[in-house]
């Protein structure tokens, strides 16, 4: 699973600051705890979103177990940070792949917007397009 390592700093006035060492653009609050780790979730994927918008690099996720609290995002989620960045890394833009997909550039800015939901099969035939596969693992 895709996530974050956050950190949560008690406020004076009560509420928690969080922010993220792998993302320095994530910062919110919240009233207690829960709702601190609630509204981080929103922040890292607010993050994510706008470095794919601008075509930066997404960081690594922190190593499992690394901090008391950690963002986890959704597997939907993390498949389109893999995309986007299989696509980064091999040069690859949007109207390339669309054009391989003999798709509409509209497909392929729905495919790598988190906040659409795709179909997996979308999924695995863009990664088809550049020679990959995805492949799944649940663990128990």
């Amino acid at each position: 699973m895709l996530g974050y390592s956050i950190k949560l700093t008690k406020d004076d006035n009560g509420t928690y600051l969080v922010t993220c060492p792998a993302l320095p653009e994530v910062t919110t609050f919240g009233e207690n705890v829960e709702d601190a780790c609630g509204r981080a979730w929103g922040a890292v994927e607010e993050a994510v979103a706008a470095r794919m918008a601008e075509r930066e690099r997404i960081p690594e996720p922190s190593p499992a177990g690394r901090g008391k609290y950690r963002v986890k995002l959704a597997s939907q989620t993390a498949a389109k940070i893999a995309l986007y960045r299989a696509m980064l890394d091999k040069g690859i833009s949007k109207r390339q792949l669309a054009r391989s997909l003999k798709w509409h550039r509209p497909q392929v800015d729905r495919l790598l917007n988190i906040r659409h939901p795709s179909s997996w099969g979308a999924m695995d035939a863009a990664f088809a397009a550049m020679g990959a596969e995805m492949r799944v693992e649940i663990d128990w």
